[in-house]
């Protein structure tokens, strides 16, 4: 059922939101849906859009939903939760499946059902936010310039506040050894960290289990990549600490009091916040024989950046850019996908 038409489930999520309203200001006029039936007519009025309102696991409920259009953008995270059964629908429906994930897991989860996407001639592409377009991208221009690269790290540094929705991903991952791939295989491997130049002075950076793990092997076949982040102190602190206090954090009477101080904070960061932030990406690319490229970045604030590029790459979805199975962004795309972006920079080094 070709539309032109798209739905934006968790609509009246903090990232939902923002990407709802860029979309009405642009005249597109997106179904906004959620769990929360008032919150999501509240936006929609707001939007002028049309609201629909159910959980994922009524099925017949999603299904008359995806029924009405060509895509779905999945704005309800934490994404462990929802992808499965939103994929499900969207393959029952023929429907294009996006996402703002941030969470290895469910790349890898994505990417074996590849086979039951292009035989629905759909595409699945997680990640259109922050997470992980231009790291992506970054990783497939490096990729570029030493085609022969067996090693990849990455790195970023967020100048800017969280949203409650990824402090509560942040806080359900918190018992989870960190994680790299090793000769193309997921691993554990907690506890390092390094100094890295992001182009403003050497910082201190924790190796974390990001989604490039998972997808820029699949954008570059690099079979050895790790990631790191320059939390601050306290969040780093926390991150290191993590895998040693795995069964407390992970123990239900925690997790609960843990969400409940999330929810006593902001919904996430506020315009004024988003206009100042940014955020630093830096890459190294390495082969056999030594030779080593890099390269750093500049993009606007995280969740900016993520509205924009999710609403770029389900633009050109709809207009029939949305090759069917299992999708990166830079694969989708090209690793020049980050700079059609206003105030986005590269820099090889």
């Amino acid at each position: 059922m070709a539309t032109g038409r798209y739905l934006i489930y968790g609509a009246n999520g903090y990232t939902g939101s923002l990407i709802a309203r860029l979309a009405a200001e642009r005249g597109a006029r997106p179904i906004l849906a959620g769990r929360d039936q008032a919150a999501v007519a509240e936006l929609a009025r707001a939007c002028g859009c049309e609201a629909r309102a159910f959980g994922l696991g009524d099925t017949a409920a999603l299904d008359a939903a995806l029924g009405e259009v060509d895509l779905v953008l999945n704005c309800a995270g934490p994404f462990a939760h929802t992808a499965r059964l939103m994929v499900d629908g969207c393959l029952r429906a023929r429907t294009h499946y996006l996402d703002i994930t941030g969470e290895a897991e469910v790349f890898e989860a994505l990417a074996r059902r590849d086979t039951q996407a292009r035989a629905a001639g759909i595409m699945l592409l997680p990640g259109a936010g922050f997470d992980v377009v231009p790291s992506d991208c970054l990783a497939a221009h490096l990729h570029r310039r030493l085609p022969g690269a067996r090693e990849l790290t990455l790195a970023f540094q967020l100048r800017g506040g969280v949203s409650r929705g990824t402090a509560t991903t942040a806080a359900e991952n918190l018992h989870r050894a960190g994680m790299v791939r090793r000769d193309g295989v997921l691993v554990e491997a907690p506890g390092a960290t390094r100094t890295i130049d992001f182009g403003a002075g050497p910082a201190r950076a924790l190796r974390i289990p990001w989604g490039d793990i998972a997808t820029a092997f699949y954008s570059t076949g690099i079979p050895n990549i790790e990631v790191y982040a320059a939390l601050p102190g306290p969040a780093r602190a926390l991150a290191a600490l993590s895998p040693w206090l795995g069964g407390l954090t992970r123990a239900g009477v925690v997790q609960r009091a843990l969400k409940r101080l999330i929810r006593r904070g902001p919904p996430g960061p506020s315009d004024e916040e988003r206009a100042r932030g940014y955020c630093l990406l830096w890459g190294e690319v390495s082969d056999a024989a030594g030779q080593r490229r890099a390269a750093r970045m500049r993009t606007p604030e995280a969740y900016t950046l993520t509205a924009l590029t999710a609403l770029a790459i389900a633009d050109r979805a709809l207009a029939g850019q949305a090759p069917a199975g299992f999708q990166t962004p830079a694969r989708a795309y090209g690793a020049d996908l980050i700079l059609e972006f206003p105030g986005v920079t590269r820099e090889d080094m």
